[in-house]
């Protein structure tokens, strides 16, 4: 039983949501660029230990800001899972991240690491800063080039999806704060979102979501009936995200971001 509360705790302080959905955005671009299996899954688990390496890495550093406002969602915070555990697991996950990175090939491997690194800084310095926002843009728009810089041969993706891809982080970024902002005045972290204050981060993010659904539509080229019926959902849902009370806004802009990544992938 103590083993698997505390397999339970680490899965908890990995942060599963963003872990699982960015390992999959990965797969589900390696697939649209026509990988072979092997170097999908390759991808996929590389991707997968630099999301652990960044959730338990914010766990960790966050244990005591987390224990002072009560957070009772935190494992380490609850006593679920121990800190050396953590710490053990981390170093597991981040000694793997390196060699199926490199097994990417050169370039798209460096750029894997460096992206994990973001991440890392970004838990560690920038979250506390106004450039709290930058980690998240170079993660999320560059995602898309060690996918297919792994092709062979290597191939950069085109400037509409980096640049997609680097306002949905942005966007996530703001919106993943959001419910948090409160607890995070209490112990010092001044980011963007908390600069730009409740309504402004979320205007903000509403528009930053809402003009990488139009690169995303637009990108590639005239798009198809349903892409521009996706594009009609995010007007939707951006209205709902300014106009709405209570958790609408934060689910409505969640939902943003999440019809973004499927065209997104669509479009890829």
């Amino acid at each position: 039983m103590a083993a698997g509360a505390a397999t339970a705790g680490l899965v908890r302080a990995c942060h599963p949501e963003p872990t699982v959905a960015v390992t999959a955005l990965s797969g589900l671009l390696a697939l649209r660029l026509g990988h072979h299996p092997a170097t999908l899954v390759l991808v996929m688990a590389a991707v997968f230990t630099g999301q652990l390496t960044i959730g338990w890495s914010n766990d960790l550093v966050d244990a005591d800001r987390d224990r002072a406002v009560g957070r009772t969602d935190k494992p380490l915070v609850t006593r679920r899972v121990s800190a050396r555990t953590v710490r053990v697991a981390l170093a597991v996950a981040a000694g793997a991240c390196v060699p199926l990175s490199v097994a990417l090939g050169p370039a798209a491997g460096l750029l894997h690491l460096g992206l994990v690194g973001c991440g890392v800084a970004y838990n560690l310095v920038l979250k506390r800063t106004p450039l709290s926002w930058l980690p998240y843009a170079v993660a999320f728009g560059l995602l898309p080039a060690v996918v297919s810089l792994a092709l062979d041969p290597p191939e950069w993706p085109p400037g509409w999806m980096v640049a997609a891809g680097a306002l949905l982080g942005v966007g996530a970024h703001l919106v993943n704060v959001l419910p948090d902002l409160d607890d995070d005045a209490a112990t010092g972290v001044r980011g963007l979102p908390h600069r730009l204050g409740p309504l402004r981060a979320r205007v903000t993010a509403v528009l930053v979501l809402t003009v990488a659904s139009v690169l995303v539509v637009l990108g590639p080229g005239w798009p198809p009936a349903w892409a521009w019926g996706g594009l009609v959902v995010v007007g939707v849902l951006a209205v709902a995200a300014l106009r709405g009370r209570g958790t609408t806004p934060f689910r409505a802009a969640m939902a943003i971001a999440l019809v973004d990544v499927v065209l997104l992938v669509l479009r890829s």
